[in-house]
């Protein structure tokens, strides 16, 4: 698959990060996904985000292990947002190798729009639209 990113982020290997078998261990991923997201809607944003402006969660999420990461690896989480629908949006991650940029681990999430006081899913606000639609360069 050909995705452009316009956003990655480093990330650190801690030691209790490995398993017994000396790789990353798959559980760990997902805290570098989540990395990757609050980095990319902070810039997409252009603030930090805190609980008041939260008005999306996750519904759905899928990830492909393609190789495994050492902690000797330097690696990087890219995210972009591949589709927007009306009520939810798609974003597209991988963890790739920094210096060859060779995709260790790719991951789908769908993301929704959601009323925490009425627990409803709601349309995606246009200021989170507009805010992704600039920073990826593209409407959708």
């Amino acid at each position: 698959m050909n995705i452009k990113f316009n956003h990655s982020v480093p990330v650190q290997l801690r030691f209790n990060d490995a398993d017994s078998l000396g790789h990353i261990n798959n559980s760990v991923y997902f805290s570098f996904y989540d990395l990757g997201k609050s980095e990319y809607f902070k810039v997409v944003r252009g603030k930090k985000l805190n609980t008041q402006d939260i008005d999306i969660v996750v519904v759905h999420a899928e990830v492909d292990f393609l190789a495994p990461v050492f902690l000797s690896d330097e690696i990087e989480v890219q995210t972009t947002v591949s589709e927007i629908g009306n009520k939810s949006f798609t974003l597209y991650q991988q963890i790739t190798e920094k210096s060859t940029k060779k995709a260790k681990c790719v991951c789908k999430t769908v993301m929704v729009g959601f009323d925490f006081e009425t627990q409803t899913s709601i349309s995606i606000s246009n200021e989170w639209r507009k805010a992704i639609e600039d920073f990826e360069g593209k409407r959708f």
